[in-house]
């Protein structure tokens, strides 16, 4: 364990070091980023910015008073580039917060040629109180790839009541950059493969021109994953292709909605494990591993009616009868549970029983029914936006401490409408929430082009920057199939009743089971008795081809890990 940690470390440590070769950042965007005036920041009536010398750095930052809504806040605007990439930072103080938690946020206002309108949060910090100071939102964000007119970038999100001190902002273009595939490269040679080193001893009357040595790779052990629709995988009828794909493409599963509570029990006391269980079992007996999505979900809107209706002691009672049931009846078929889904996006169940630390306490129901179950956090805009990175590594690092059995980083990764995701920025965020030094999964992936072809190149710029990250352990997609996508046939890799391959689709099988992939043969008289071959890891088959027949006696299996290995065999015919 500790060789492996320290491998994965020096691996993680030399590409960073590359990363930071390769990584373009450019001049602020915003003038009077430092508050020392107010030139060029709005704070339009009824908001009130004034100069005060209670600072972040330098001598000034800006009061702001006389908000009537959450967003306002002081404004300006910034000249930014459809589809390129942003890095945003700033610093918040509250003065007061009412005795009550707050949000405080960097948002963008675009205004299009064609005169609509969007917004985009880029940077956000949640649950803030006065006795926290200074508070860091840094993130960032992509401009739509639309004619933009306009767009102003403002700060934002405390109850109007609330007075608060802004100092220190900034907007700079990042990423772009051609050379982002020598990292990612570098990465997938060095921890995605190993060292098959091969001696062949020959008879005396077997001529070295007369043997080649096949080795094929079987199955991958790098986990390439889907979300299931637990419906159409479990109709009998319908959707034998749907399930042929999955067994067929993927090496992991993790069964879409079927496992949340209110999938489970939508009315109290009437629990309903089947439909899950029958798709893991399946998923089991094809050899495919599964995740558990998800215990609890604090985002209000997934709460059901019947919880909402629970306080205190009743509530904490029900969440931990459900997490102990839903772990027992689960017991040995899951690798992993998401424990309190985007806890950084919704706080229901800490707001409803007044208690900060309650997603600490929710992990430590779930070590405490299960403590071989690897735990995660799973959270968005983490990656594919930069809006909560830094606050999620905040978290990664206080429920690690807490020492209730987190094991990883669950990052979701869906990337916006038309968004080229850019491989710098990719790495650039997964390098920031590596620093907790734990494995990160990609969770929910997927890409979104009306376009097939550009929507090809999207997902592989994001495979690439994902692969080619050496913290992260696992990459499951959020669905591939049009009528089973959340997104639709403009996120697919497959469509139709016949599941017809789409260019995203052919490109995906081409990386998983082509690029990396080993499929090699050696003829002796140019590779010699002995020879390495550099293979990805998992299950091989190596076979001894003799003056063209396959020598079926002399066939060998075994595992490549991390670890390198010497296979030997001997030809005598």
């Amino acid at each position: 364990m500790v060789n492996r940690h320290n491998h994965w470390t020096m691996a993680m440590l030399h590409a960073a070091a590359f990363l930071c070769l390769l990584v373009s950042v450019r001049g602020d965007l915003l003038h009077s980023a430092g508050f020392e005036s107010l030139a060029h920041w709005d704070c339009w009536s009824p908001v009130h910015c004034e100069l005060t010398t209670t600072a972040h750095s330098g001598h000034h930052a800006v009061k702001v008073t006389g908000r009537q809504e959450n967003w306002q806040g002081p404004s300006q605007y910034v000249s930014v580039q459809p589809g390129h990439q942003y890095h945003v930072t700033g610093y918040v103080k509250l003065l007061n917060d009412n005795g009550h938690a707050q949000s405080v946020k960097m948002t963008l206002d675009y205004h299009f040629a064609d005169d609509t309108e969007d917004y985009a949060t880029a940077a956000s910090v949640s649950n803030v109180h006065v006795r926290d100071g200074w508070v860091h939102l840094t993130g960032g964000f992509t401009a739509p790839s639309k004619a933009l007119k306009q767009t102003r970038i403002y700060f934002e999100g405390p109850q109007p009541s609330v007075t608060f001190l802004v100092d220190d902002a900034s907007v700079t273009q990042v990423g772009g950059q051609t050379s982002w595939r020598n990292v990612t490269d570098h990465v997938i040679e060095q921890m995605r493969k190993s060292n098959i080193h091969i001696h062949v001893t020959r008879s005396q009357d077997v001529e070295q021109a007369d043997v080649q040595i096949h080795v094929v790779q079987k199955k991958k052990s790098f986990p390439f994953g889907t979300a299931l629709n637990v419906h159409k995988y479990n109709d009998n009828v319908a959707n034998g292709k749907y399930r042929d794909f999955i067994h067929n493409h993927f090496n992991w599963a993790v069964p879409g909605n079927a496992l949340k509570w209110y999938a489970i029990e939508s009315h109290q006391g009437q629990r309903n494990f089947q439909p899950a269980l029958d798709m893991i079992h399946r998923l089991h007996s094809r050899g495919l591993k599964v995740r558990g999505h998800n215990l609890i979900w604090s985002v209000e809107k997934y709460v059901q009616g019947w919880v909402k209706q629970l306080t205190g002691d009743t509530l904490r009672h029900a969440v931990q009868h459900h997490i102990q049931e839903t772990m027992n009846v689960t017991r040995g078929m899951l690798e992993h549970w998401d424990v309190n889904n985007e806890n950084l996006h919704g706080h229901w169940f800490e707001e409803r029983l007044h208690d900060n630390n309650y997603n600490i306490e929710v992990f430590r129901i779930a070590h405490n029914a299960d403590p071989t179950m690897k735990l995660f956090l799973n959270e968005y805009n983490v990656v594919a936006n930069g809006e909560k990175t830094n606050a999620y590594l905040a978290q990664a690092k206080q429920v690690k401490a807490a020492n209730v059995g987190l094991y990883g980083i669950g990052v979701q990764c869906h990337f916006g409408e038309e968004q080229n995701p850019d491989p710098d920025t990719i790495k650039a965020r997964l390098d920031t929430l590596a620093a907790a030094g734990l494995p990160i999964w990609v969770t929910e992936l997927d890409v979104i082009a009306q376009d097939e072809n550009k929507r090809a190149d999207f997902l592989e710029h994001a495979l690439r920057a994902l692969y080619g990250h050496p913290a992260v352990e696992g990459i499951l997609l959020w669905g591939f199939w049009d009528q089973a996508h959340w997104r639709g046939e403009k996120a697919s890799l497959v469509k139709g009743d016949n599941l017809e391959l789409t260019a995203a689709g052919r490109r995906f099988l081409d990386l998983v089971e082509n690029q990396w992939m080993t499929d090699e043969t050696h003829v002796l008289s140019q590779s010699r008795d002995t020879f390495t071959v550099r293979g990805f890891h998992g299950d091989y088959e190596l076979h001894v081809i003799y003056k063209g027949h396959d020598l079926t006696n002399l066939k060998k299996t075994f595992t490549l890990g991390k670890e390198n290995l010497i296979v030997k065999l001997t030809v005598d015919v």
